[in-house]
């Protein structure tokens, strides 16, 4: 087993300096931080759970909390769960994983518990009931997602708001003027979650700075709800000429309904996806697309607890910028 007298020889510091970054009781150097973290992850240290949270009153435990709503695509929030824990085991600490739909509740009983030594939470809301306790509490916190204030607190997220401003730039360039939004399901913005309210936000501003006609319309997701969100879109618009899906679940039926009416993708309809990039490149045709981070959402929401909890970090809002694959999906409008 490797001790923390060899990672500090690997390290060329000393035991103390190994063991303040990993307690964060004092500050240390980034380049040091940096050079102790490698050597630990090269050795495969592993310090003593119990002994450890004795010397530094901490438990080495981070508490998750992901909601697992039907109305969420869950392999995002897989992905991000697993980048959570697996960052985590990096600087030492373990993850509670809460699951129920408790909100405020869950904060309450873990703040008071003193099981964990920080919380990172899923699922923000524009106004969502959480922020006020993990504010009180005396734990520091992360948010992957943007409420509509981040005054004080520490969040990480993709710039939706930029994402769906990107994808209404890439069709107005490409000459359409008619575009259709295949939004999340109805719930999902009677919470006004953060990352689709922001989405849609990001539309419709470019969308009339570029002059486009851009309707939105939620959709469940199922093969059925897709056929009948679809079937309202060209009832209201029969030009639109393009469509983009923030709705991982309504990819595959939007693409077989599209095909079954005869219209092809993207001579007749170009289709714009916001979704990881497996789902866009394993679809037929492979989609253009913005793709969903969720591995370094997870993983920078680890890196800002640990900031925190070393004192090196107060608060920041983190947004990740949004990139757009230009693929088979997406073309001119056709010539009327």
């Amino acid at each position: 087993m490797v001790t923390l007298a060899e990672v500090a020889r690997h390290a060329g510091v000393s035991a103390s300096t190994v063991s303040y970054v990993l307690s964060g009781k004092r500050s240390i150097s980034e380049t040091t931080r940096r050079r102790v973290e490698q050597s630990i992850q090269e050795l495969g240290y592993h310090p003593h759970a119990g002994a450890r949270a004795l010397a530094s009153s901490r438990s080495n435990i981070i508490a998750l909390m992901v909601p697992l709503r039907t109305d969420m695509y869950v392999p995002v929030m897989m992905e991000i769960a697993i980048a959570v824990a697996t960052t985590a085991r990096q600087y030492g600490y373990d993850v509670l994983l809460l699951t129920g739909e408790e909100g405020p509740t869950a904060v309450r009983r873990v703040a008071a518990s003193g099981l964990t030594d920080a919380m990172i939470v899923m699922d923000v809301e524009l106004e969502d009931e959480r922020i006020p306790l993990l504010q009180a509490s005396e734990r520091p916190s992360v948010l992957i997602g943007l409420p509509a204030d981040t005054t004080g607190l520490t969040c990480v997220d993709l710039d939706f708001e930029a994402t769906g401003a990107i994808c209404v730039d890439h069709l107005a360039d490409l000459g359409h003027q008619a575009v259709a939004v295949l939004g999340e399901a109805p719930a999902v913005y009677q919470r006004h979650t953060g990352f689709a309210e922001r989405t849609l936000q990001g539309l419709r501003t470019q969308a009339a700075k570029r002059g486009l006609r851009l309707i939105h319309r939620p959709c469940e997701g199922s093969y059925e709800s897709t056929a009948g969100t679809l079937s309202r879109i060209f009832e209201e618009r029969p030009d639109t000429t393009a469509l983009v899906v923030q709705n991982e679940s309504a990819i595959g039926p939007l693409l077989a309904l599209l095909r079954q009416q005869g219209r092809a993708v993207p001579e007749d309809v170009s289709v714009v996806a916001i979704c990881p990039e497996l789902v866009a490149t394993q679809s037929a045709p492979q989609l253009t697309s913005v793709a969903i981070p969720a591995h370094q959402m997870g993983r920078s929401a680890v890196e800002l607890v640990i900031a925190k909890l070393a004192g090196r970090l107060e608060r920041e809002v983190r947004l990740l910028e949004p990139e757009l694959t230009v693929r088979a999906s997406s073309g001119p409008p056709p010539v009327v």
